[in-house]
């Protein structure tokens, strides 16, 4: 008999997917189960039947995989971004792991067997940014994180993500919202003045900057809110206000006005000082960054003369971390303060062989090619959607010897990579880095060499 929704079924798991849903089969048909794991035999409530496939949800636990751990979390797994607070860390690798090597056969064609998959030492507090919607309802004041696949805020002030002051930075926001009865940003009728909290903290010194994100220019009694964040957390040393007045879902604005203290804070990556500022893209896990980064290196197998190509640099941090071990670098990013900042964190290190361009990557790359430069290795670090194929097109015809990938999207990275190789280029080296434990991200560095006539 078909499944049906509201239908209550027995169900073995028999695997996990990267959104951390249980995958098992009833009379042929595909189920899947959110916060299942792989070994556990469930009785199920289905929610909803496809054609192909069924979602439900668990009603009770015959028998627990021996991958399931409690629960330490109140707003998993309502809160969208952890997905495996219920599984131990070794399972949540191995799923990683597999996926990545999935995503290269199925999407890119290519059969390589991944790297071991390199770990993180800390599971919790190891995010040094993170960004509060806040959402006022019937029940009062919501701060904290989207449901999976909505805007609908799910209240988490003590995210077991974040370091233990930002929830104490939390607590601020929530009494100056209620004292000053400040109005909360509503995203259908753009109207409400404070959007997101944005917090960024450097694990190397404990220096925190605080951003208030406003549908507005200013802020009512902001020197009641900077007095209120310094006494409760001496870490700050920033506190600024980004301007986002745009009917967008996008977070920050591209204005920043600094209330008290400095524009930035310092974190020190791989042995380099490094300048944070609320616009500039910097890796959210500084201690798997140096891993990731020394794996690039790695993989590029630098002789010391090389041209290095970095592609969307942000503040620089791959480049500058592999300057040491090249001839040269040239960092390209469309971000002017990101630039800005990389070329002052090249100052600060007395790093002299590096530069870096404010342009688009794909236009940039043209650009340098019309100039002569012509890299022996070049590094891409695209955001989430990969590359253009205009960009593949122009880095492979600048003929680089290696191509270092490095994607926090294996499905993109499998997919670009394909394109690389009717250009050429084989992927000779893969290793999966767990940048973000607990949540359903893994990153990936590739090494993509010159097939060889």
């Amino acid at each position: 008999m078909p499944l049906k929704k509201n239908d209550i079924i027995r169900l073995e798991i028999t695997s996990c997917s990267l959104q951390g849903c249980g995958i098992g089969r009833h009379e042929g048909m595909v189920v899947f189960v959110p916060a299942a794991a792989a070994g556990d035999t469930l009785l199920v409530h289905i929610l909803k039947v496809k054609k192909s496939c069924a979602f439900g949800k668990v009603k009770e636990i015959l028998k627990s995989s021996p991958d399931r751990v409690e629960n330490d979390c109140p707003a998993f797994p309502q809160c969208g971004g952890c997905m495996f607070r219920h599984i131990s860390y070794d399972a949540e690798l191995k799923i990683k792991e597999a996926q990545v090597r999935e995503n290269f056969r199925r999407i890119g064609g290519i059969d390589i067997t991944p790297e071991p998959i390199i770990g993180a030492d800390n599971q919790n507090g190891y995010r040094n940014k993170a960004q509060y919607p806040l959402e006022k309802g019937e029940n009062g004041l919501k701060i904290g994180f989207y449901a999976q696949r909505s805007h609908r805020v799910i209240d988490c002030r003590a995210c077991r993500l974040q370091p233990e002051a930002f929830t104490r930075i939390l607590s601020v926001f929530d009494g100056y919202i209620e004292k000053y009865n400040i109005p909360v940003y509503d995203e259908e009728s753009h109207t409400g003045l404070l959007r997101h909290i944005f917090i960024r903290m450097s694990p190397s010194t404990g220096d925190a900057t605080v951003c208030a994100v406003i549908n507005g220019g200013d802020i009512p009694h902001s020197d009641g809110l900077v007095t209120a964040l310094t006494k409760a957390c001496p870490e700050i040393k920033s506190i600024v206000l980004n301007i986002n007045r745009e009917n967008t879902n996008v977070i920050l604005g591209e204005k920043c006005v600094t209330l008290w203290g400095g524009d930035y804070i310092t974190d020190v990556l791989c042995g380099l000082k490094f300048r944070i500022s609320p616009l500039s893209f910097y890796q959210v896990n500084a201690a798997q960054a140096e891993k990731l980064y020394k794996k690039a290196g790695d993989f590029a197998e630098f002789k010391g003369t090389e041209t290095v190509l970095d592609l969307y640099c942000g503040t620089g941090t791959i480049g500058l971390t592999l300057s040491a071990s090249a001839g040269r670098v040239i960092g390209v990013e469309t971000v002017a303060q990101a630039v800005e900042d990389a070329r002052i964190n090249a100052a600060e290190n007395n790093i002299e062989n590096a530069e870096f361009i404010c342009a688009d990557a794909a236009e940039a790359a043209a650009e340098l090619k019309t100039r002569g430069v012509s890299p022996d290795v070049v590094i891409l670090d695209p955001p989430r959607k990969g590359c253009p194929p205009q960009l593949i097109e122009t880095v492979a015809g600048m003929t680089p010897e290696k191509i270092v990938y490095v994607s926090c999207d294996s499905a993109t990275q499998a997919r670009d990579c394909r394109l690389f190789a009717s250009k050429g280029y084989k992927v000779t080296r893969c290793a999966p880095v767990d940048m973000f434990p607990r949540t359903g991200h893994v990153e990936c560095v590739v090494l993509l060499s010159k097939a060889q006539n």
